[in-house]
């Protein structure tokens, strides 16, 4: 009877301890909210765009990759001894969170928020069996925006790649067609190959795709290696043949074949074209093992038993690192709420519809960009005004774009990067000084650009007025937002460019001197519209 007795508060005492665990275990999450809140925030938005609506499907796949994992493998260590490790990744992955609110980047949170995952995995399994665990947290990077300066310099890349293909394959059909830029000219009619057609809203799920057929894919290792490199060529080169069916199509039957729900169609057509492309190609590589397998074999879809599997976080048991690492979370947590708060500091400026048009001889006239680039340029308010004088040969045109926060997913975008798109070919390209009589200003670097269209040239100066620093970087123009969003809560920002044309009869030289006399009359104004 005693010894009865004694497993009865045995077995109420385990149950006690794994009630514990999942507590302290659902602490553990929570406490993580509000550190990486504006990462989640992020997310949610990156989701609804086309490129990311995959997003919320990746999490769902780490989630099916961890419990195929876990039914591979024995029953872990209810009690492992290794778990230290799992709390420093935590440590060092609230650091960085903290970093990221702190600087007003999401990015960095997200990214921490992923390291933290990895560290909550080594926390409860142990060092010895957590690390085996890593591949479906690595999967979750997929369902990450890429940091904005990467994504449109990847953006400007794809597009011209698969304009070039496109229209190769077009001349192909014997259509006549012109490429200047990404702009598809066939003669009666333009086609603009658009962010849109880049070709990311395919590469990222195709990716995450591929990595997911690679872990499952039952065969040598240099098989999945060849599997997941194939993705982004494949990706490429699939879009680049839908863009030259759209041109094929305007050319014969209107303009409409590009719009509507045939360009959608065409789209998911070409995205299941690629998948269909990866299943073979896994076919092609079965065939060149010595005992190959049908398909099914090769590729392990079994999910029996995950239920039972999903029952075993009941088992989670408290331990001292288990503790500390909530403890820890929720001390990052809210030492965050209680600090800044994760505001950025917003500086009081004139808009540019106030501008002044009068400038010692010049006259500007504003003008409103399409509709479709003002919502690429993303930014806060912007100038476009082109400047005329009676005694100058050409016109000038001042641009600025202005960002209140450059950290909110919107950001820079370089002219460096920019102007092929338009059809323009960068001749020079380089660092240039300009001297001003100007005491906020002085002397400072620009970046100085010849570019042609056809037999048109234009000189352009451009830089980054970030918060009273010129600079002619944008990655270190990047970089710097993040210092002084640590430093002073400023994250604004602009891109300043001047263009006038090079027309006939004058040099580079005389184009220099027209440029540099306007910025004299022009920057004394901006400080007003741009926070120094």
């Amino acid at each position: 009877m005693h010894t009865g007795t004694n497993h009865i508060e045995n077995r109420s005492f385990l149950a006690a301890m794994n009630r514990r665990g999942v507590v302290l275990f659902v602490v553990l999450i929570l406490a993580s909210v509000p550190l990486f809140w504006i990462g989640l925030k992020s997310l949610g938005a990156a989701w609804s765009t086309a490129e990311y609506s995959h997003g919320p499907l990746i999490p769902i796949v780490s989630l099916y990759l961890f419990l195929r994992e876990l039914r591979q493998t024995p029953l872990p260590d209810h009690n492992p001894s290794d778990r230290w490790t799992g709390v420093l990744v935590i440590a060092l992955s609230l650091i960085i969170a903290v970093f990221g609110n702190i600087a007003h980047i999401a990015d960095i949170v997200t990214y921490a928020m992923i390291i933290w995952v990895a560290g909550v995995v080594l926390v409860v399994f142990g060092w010895g069996r957590g690390h085996q665990h890593q591949l479906p947290v690595l999967h979750l990077i997929f369902m990450l925006p890429l940091p904005q300066i990467l994504y449109w310099k990847l953006t400007i890349v794809l597009q011209l790649i698969s304009s070039v293909i496109g229209v190769w394959l077009i001349k192909l059909a014997g259509v006549s067609v012109f490429l200047e830029g990404n702009v598809i000219d066939l003669g009666v009619m333009k086609l603009q190959v658009a962010e849109a057609c880049s070709g990311l809203r395919y590469l990222f799920p195709i990716l995450s795709f591929s990595y997911l057929f690679a872990i499952l894919y039952r065969g040598p290792f240099w098989h999945k290696i060849v599997l997941l490199l194939a993705a982004a060529p494949l990706t490429v080169l699939i879009n680049s043949l839908r863009i030259g069916v759209i041109g094929i199509l305007v050319n014969s039957y209107g303009i409409e074949q590009a719009e509507g729900f045939l360009h959608f169609f065409e789209g998911w057509v070409i995205f299941v074209l690629c998948i269909a492309i990866l299943f073979l190609m896994a076919v092609a590589l079965q065939r060149l093992t010595p005992n190959p397998k049908p398909l099914s074999e090769a590729i392990d879809l079994d999910t029996q038993g995950f239920g039972a599997i999903l029952n075993r976080i009941w088992g989670i048991r408290p331990s001292r690192s288990l503790v500390i690492a909530a403890i820890i979370t929720l001390a990052a947590s809210g030492a965050w709420m209680i600090g800044r708060g994760g505001e950025t500091r917003v500086m009081d400026r004139e808009p540019f519809a106030l501008f002044p048009r009068d400038l010692d001889g010049w006259s500007g006239v504003g003008s409103l960009l399409d509709p479709e680039i003002e919502t690429v340029l993303g930014a806060s308010d912007y100038l476009n005004i082109n400047y005329t004088s009676a005694t100058a040969p050409s016109h000038i045109n001042m641009f600025v774009a202005f960002y209140e926060n450059q950290t909110d997913g919107s950001g820079i975008h370089s002219p460096e990067v920019c102007l092929p798109v338009g059809g323009w070919e960068i001749f020079t390209l380089e660092p240039y000084n300009v001297q001003t009589t100007l005491p906020v200003f002085g002397g400072f670097n620009v970046n100085r650009a010849i570019i042609q269209k056809g037999l048109s040239q234009q000189l352009v100066y451009y830089w980054f007025e970030q918060r009273g620093e010129r600079m002619t970087n944008d990655i270190k123009a990047k970089f710097r937002v993040v210092i002084d969003g640590v430093r002073t809560g400023r994250t604004d920002g602009a891109l300043v460019r001047y263009a006038t044309p090079i027309v006939a009869g004058e040099t580079a030289a005389d184009a220099d001197a027209r440029l540099q006399g306007f910025l004299q009359n022009s920057l004394s104004a901006l400080p007003r519209f741009v926070p120094l």
